[in-house]
């Protein structure tokens, strides 16, 4: 990633921090990436945020990170994602004026890969990217068939049964990471590797 910009932007609770990463050829489409629970010690500089981040980064979008609610210097309490939700859909509409052009993607992780799928209720976007999703933990409902879903097979946090018992109605495609926790420790590369695969544009 070649340019890295840090800035507020107004949400419907107040000021949320952000931070747009860029590719160094232009920008050709645009992620928004969302970071873990913000109870739990979730930020947008957590590792797989910042591996989805590079991924987008890599396929030419400009790519931004945002504190939810409470993190960091963003303003607001948690709201259970409702909240949150309407802070990317906020968030979207100003970065779409700044780049109208091109796919948009919506990633996240964990309770984010939960928020992401609700602005994708909507938004129209060329892919959902879910790891780690929350199911059994916030009320996931269905999700476009394009998803691409990626766990770890050691997954304490939410089993890999969870989500395959999640996703067999809809008929969604689920790559596990074999010996990944819900962390993915040593396994962000094939994340990376995934998303680059799967977004490629």
């Amino acid at each position: 990633m070649t340019d890295f910009l840090a800035n507020f932007q107004a949400g419907p609770a107040g000021q949320l921090e952000t931070l747009v990463d860029l590719p160094k050829d232009g920008v050709r489409g645009l992620a928004l990436v969302a970071h873990p629970h913000p109870l739990f010690g979730g930020t947008m500089h957590n590792k797989v945020t910042q591996t989805l981040a590079k991924s987008f980064v890599r396929l030419g979008c400009a790519s931004v990170r945002m504190n939810f609610r409470g993190v960091g210097a963003s303003d607001g309490t948690f709201d259970e994602g409702r909240g949150e939700t309407a802070d990317w859909l906020a968030l979207l509409a100003h970065f779409r004026r700044q780049w109208p052009d091109g796919p948009l993607f919506l990633s996240g992780f964990s309770f984010g890969a939960y928020v992401m799928s609700e602005v994708a209720r909507q938004a129209t976007c060329h892919r959902l990217v879910m790891v780690g999703a929350a199911v059994g933990h916030f009320p996931l409902g269905t999700v476009p068939r394009s998803t691409l879903l990626i766990h770890g097979e050691k997954d304490t946090t939410i089993t890999l049964d969870q989500v395959m018992r999640w996703a067999e109605p809809q008929d969604l495609s689920v790559v596990v990471i074999p010996g990944a926790d819900h962390f993915f420790h040593h396994r962000l590369g094939i994340i990376q590797e995934w998303t680059t695969l799967a977004c490629r544009f």
